[in-house]
């Protein structure tokens, strides 16, 4: 596999990203990966690895640039967690719908070289389960497929809540559920799950029983390996299924 460490120009300044896709066969099919709060690290770069392995270019930008050019959550202690919640505060709607245009225009300057401009998906977790639903509001025409892992504040009183704007998909969409999440209890994802029967587009919302927040990350206390490797085997069926070659 070949990664590079690149800085694309936004709006808001240069947004350092992590890219990694195969050696050979390209163009690749994207996937614009979001990560969580706790900041882009070595364990979000492997799971990018893990899809470039199969195939994928793999987009994973450091979405805290406009504060932080480097961020991760050390230690889960009162004053280091309040730090992350203050970065999270600084996303929104606005700022994904920014970052998400800087990586299609990246994209679209590969010229098929790496990256195939026709065939994008992405994938949120946790704090940017929000986020792909954004995207594919904000590119209808992009956006193939979507899926939120764990996904928080799905369903919110605020105007741009996730589940509000999932009227305005064009995609196939997933989203994974724990079982034992306060970020995303039952009520919230009946909500989701009522939105998306209401769109008619073709998607899915599945429980992971006895998984908490969290479960897919190999190193928080919270992974949950049989959880974790159905969310593998979940999203290589979506992405493979909606990101085939063009004809």
């Amino acid at each position: 596999m070949i990664e590079h460490h690149v800085d694309i120009p936004t709006a808001d300044g240069a947004m350092n990203t992590f890219i990694v896709h195969p050696e050979e066969n390209g163009p690749h099919p994207v996937l614009l990966f979001y990560m969580d709060a706790p900041g882009k690290r070595e364990e979000l770069h492997d799971m990018a690895r893990r899809f470039a392995a199969v195939g994928y270019c793999v987009l994973l930008p450091n979405l805290y640039y406009r504060s932080r050019r480097e961020y991760q959550l050390k230690e889960r202690t009162e004053a280091l967690l309040a730090e992350m919640f203050q970065l999270m505060g600084t996303l929104n709607r606005q700022t994904t719908e920014t970052d998400t245009r800087a990586m299609l225009a990246w994209v679209d300057q590969q010229m098929g070289m790496v990256a195939d401009p026709k065939r994008i998906g992405a994938v949120g977790y946790c704090m940017s389960g929000p986020f792909v639903v954004w995207a594919a509001a904000a590119f209808p025409d992009r956006l193939a497929a979507i899926a939120s892992i764990h996904g928080a504040n799905m369903a919110t009183d605020a105007p741009d809540s996730p589940h509000r704007w999932i009227a305005r998909l064009r995609c196939e969409s997933y989203f994974a559920c724990a079982e034992i999440d306060k970020w995303a209890p039952p009520a919230d994802v009946v909500k989701l799950e009522q939105a998306l029967q209401a769109s008619g587009l073709p998607h899915r919302v599945e429980w992971y029983p006895q998984a908490e927040h969290g479960f897919v990350f190999p190193q928080r206390a919270v992974y949950h390996r049989a959880s974790a490797e159905r969310h593998w085997e979940r999203l290589f069926a979506l992405f493979g299924r909606t990101l085939q070659p063009a004809a």
